[in-house]
């Protein structure tokens, strides 16, 4: 039986070989790559595997990356590593078809998770990708459980959680429902709370899943 196979796009080389090493070790096979324009020249027909790339590159970034893959037909599930503040561009890249996000730095285990999760959801070659969950929520129920959470939420903390979202900083957040950063903050810890979201990644992620973005 042919091993999983991932495609890593980062420009650090460190990285690079980072990801390579507990992913080699978690038994998939990795090809690696320092540019998205490098991927696009390999690719081969048929699509296999899954792409997992960093969002923020020299040249044609992570998100243009996706647009070129699915522009040229190929379907691979797709995985965006990201920094510090690069949410809103994780939310555009998973409104777009992206699997999933993971932000920098990653625990091994979450990275793991997420790709599983993306070549599930894809098959093992990467064709015929499963229905999105966010449109049969039965489908995954994790993402169930998150959406019966959501209805605990106040009108206010739901007003938080589609500004957090949507990229906005406490600061920014609050300037625009007229509250302080510091009761941004608190309502924000409630939503976490209630969402039982480990991360603000999380809770992004599964709020994009379940359609809020």
């Amino acid at each position: 039986m042919a091993l999983a196979l991932v495609h890593v796009v980062d420009d650090d080389p460190a990285m690079r070989d980072s990801v390579a090493f507990l992913l080699d070790t978690a038994g998939f096979d990795v090809r690696l790559y320092a540019a998205g324009t490098i991927l696009l020249e390999r690719l081969a027909r048929p699509v296999r595997g899954c792409v997992l790339t960093d969002i923020r590159m020299p040249g044609l970034d992570g998100l243009a990356l996706f647009r070129c893959l699915r522009s040229a037909g190929h379907t691979h599930p797709v995985v965006m590593m990201t920094g510090h503040g690069d949410v809103p561009l994780a939310v555009e890249a998973m409104k777009l078809g992206a699997c999933d996000f993971i932000e920098k730095p990653f625990d091994g285990e979450a990275l793991l998770q997420a790709l599983h999760g993306a070549l599930e959801r894809g098959g093992q070659n990467g064709m015929d990708p499963s229905p999105d969950p966010a449109l049969h929520p039965t489908l995954h129920p994790s993402l169930q459980d998150f959406v019966r959470r959501l209805a605990t939420l106040s009108e206010r903390e739901r007003q938080v959680l589609d500004h957090l979202v949507a990229g906005g900083t406490s600061k920014e957040i609050g300037r625009r429902l007229g509250i302080s950063p510091r009761t941004v903050e608190i309502y924000r810890a409630k939503v976490m709370a209630k969402t039982r979201a480990g991360t603000l990644q999380e809770l992004v992620r599964w709020a994009v899943l379940a359609g809020l973005a």
